[in-house]
């Protein structure tokens, strides 16, 4: 009898089990080596360029995953760059939104929690979901955007469909 109940009870429990698997979002992530990627390519712009910056890599939430400072760049580079990455991450859209949003007299911008409002910070886009961002300052605000659009673009063109970072 012992038997038959514990057999049933599995028989229950299935269903629900992949119900519950079922309504579990997947996403992509942004990997320590993803991150790496972005870097380096971000960096070897800024080489090209000459540039002094920091570069900043988060996840998806806005935590730190990777930051490089390159030599001779001003330390207060080191969280405007971070916050530029943040934002992008967080807000889901390029740092320079928020920026132009208060140039244009949107001054409300200004109180946004977690917003850092200059051009520089870029989500890193995997399978059309944001996964992170990168976010670069040291030089002036459109080289540094386009510093980070080169690392970004080094993680979100790397990735295939339904592949994971």
């Amino acid at each position: 009898m012992k038997k038959i109940i514990s057999i049933l009870l599995l028989i229950l429990a299935v269903p629900a089990v992949l119900t519950a698997k079922a309504e579990t979002p997947v996403k992509p992530i942004l990997t320590l080596s993803a991150a790496k990627r972005a870097v380096e390519a971000a960096e070897k712009e800024a080489a090209r360029r000459g540039a002094t910056v920091v570069i900043a890599v988060v996840d998806d939430g806005g935590q730190l995953i990777l930051l490089e400072r390159l030599d001779d760049t001003q330390v207060a580079s080191v969280e405007v760059g971070i916050g530029k990455a943040r934002t992008a991450a967080i807000f889901r859209r390029p740092s320079k939104v928020f920026e132009d949003q208060i140039r244009e007299g949107r001054v409300a911008a200004l109180a946004l929690p977690g917003a850092t409002p200059l051009q520089g910070g870029i989500p890193i886009i995997i399978d059309g979901k944001v996964a992170g961002a990168i976010g670069v300052s040291g030089n002036t605000p459109q080289e540094d955007e386009e510093i980070a659009i080169v690392g970004a673009s080094a993680v979100s063109e790397a990735e295939s469909p339904g592949e994971k970072q």
